[in-house]
């Protein structure tokens, strides 16, 4: 007699940019890489199999991201995604003449798109992380009176405002959040960023494998 059929993978996809991507750090060192390591120990706990897929690019905003999405996300119907960007839209190129690479409102419809484009496809899960604060708080970015920093925390707040009006599939990971609780017990920012400021550090990427493991978890656990 045949043996019992095996169930299809869990399929995740991490939808992102350079954070995701891991710039700056050895491979195997970044948080997704570890995170699939990690989700694959998980399964085996769970009797399932787990398949993480990085669909993350450097230098990715939410405008590009919605391009590569048939590809990337739709054609393989993922069941969880996570969804991280911010640090390139909220940017300033001299180029531009004096607009961001994508606008607030831009910004927030494009993340509507992408969590719109992620159910239709089949995710039953999406989650949406913020940023982490980064060093850039003196030099005003481009034409703008404000640093980078200012503009990072107000892009993240947009992510907040998206997530809550989706609660019934959005997850929102608040990294920025988590950052901050940190920074309040006495850490150095300095020590979780490159010496660019923004990008991460081993500890940096620490950080985002261990609040991104637990909101991975929790989601699988609800499917």
């Amino acid at each position: 007699m045949p043996g019992n059929p095996v169930p299809p993978p869990i399929k995740i996809i991490i939808l992102g940019d350079s954070i995701c991507f891991g710039q700056g750090v050895s491979l195997h060192k970044g948080w997704v890489t570890r995170l699939s390591a990690h989700l694959e120990r998980f399964g085996q706990q769970h009797q399932c199999q787990i398949l993480l897929m990085n669909a993350s690019v450097n230098g990715n905003t939410t405008r590009l991201a919605l391009e590569r999405m048939p590809y990337e996300v739709q054609s393989q119907h993922p069941d969880l995604l996570l969804v991280q960007f911010g640090m390139n839209d909220c940017n300033f190129w001299e180029s531009d003449g004096g607009v961001p690479r994508v606008s607030r409102k831009a910004f927030s419809a494009n993340l509507e798109e992408i969590i719109a484009r992620g159910r239709c496809f089949g995710a039953k899960r999406i989650a949406l992380n913020t940023n982490h604060p980064t060093t850039r708080t003196t030099l005003p970015l481009g034409p703008t009176s404000k640093p980078y920093q200012q503009w990072n925390a107000a892009y993240n707040q947009s992510i907040r405002d998206v997530a809550s009006l989706h609660e019934d599939i959005v997850t929102l990971n608040d990294i920025e959040s988590s950052f901050e609780a940190r920074l309040a017990d006495g850490a150095r920012l300095e020590d979780y960023l490159l010496p660019d400021g923004l990008h991460l550090s081993e500890a940096g990427h620490e950080v985002y494998f261990q609040e991104v493991c637990r909101v991975i978890e929790c989601m699988l656990l609800g499917l």
